[in-house]
């Protein structure tokens, strides 16, 4: 799994208006200056964000952007895969094939690995919810600490 600097910038710009006090929520500017990025870049995501239904703009002057559902009900893996790619995509090689067949038991092995570790990594990007990352509490500090095997069983 890679994560891209698409999917890193707008997950911080999607934490930022989750993490903001104000009714108005956060404008293109603010977050441009808090994030240290281009107006014209935070605008490419927060239109992203806005076409999947995690934001909202507020209207007027003042305005900026909000969120468009609770941060409890924001799982981090669809933020992701609306500012990428799908997480679960299949093993491909390198012109985007599919690979269906192991030519070597070592290649097999080492694809399930892989395989294993992507499950894990989607599993958890399934529990874990931008409420989880935009607030610093007791219990997620206690979830993120332990990352108990119960909590990364797979199901």
């Amino acid at each position: 799994m890679k994560i891209t600097a698409q999917e890193e910038y707008g997950l911080r710009i999607l934490i930022r208006i989750a993490s903001c006090k104000d009714q108005d929520g956060m404008s293109i500017p603010q977050l441009s200056e808090t994030e240290q990025l281009s107006q014209h870049y935070i605008a490419k995501l927060t239109r992203l964000l806005r076409m999947a239904n995690f934001i909202r703009s507020t209207p007027g002057n003042k305005g900026g952007y909000v969120l468009a559902k609770p941060a409890t009900e924001i799982i981090i893996k669809n933020v992701l895969e609306a500012l990428g790619t799908p997480l679960d995509k299949e093993f491909t090689d390198e012109n985007g094939a599919v690979m269906r067949f192991c030519t070597s038991s070592v290649d097999c092995s080492s694809r399930s690995l892989w395989q294993m570790i992507q499950m894990t990594v989607n599993s958890l990007l399934e529990k874990i919810t931008l409420h989880d990352l935009a607030t610093e509490n007791e219990t997620n500090r206690t979830i993120f600490d332990a990352l108990s095997p119960e909590f990364l069983k797979i199901k």
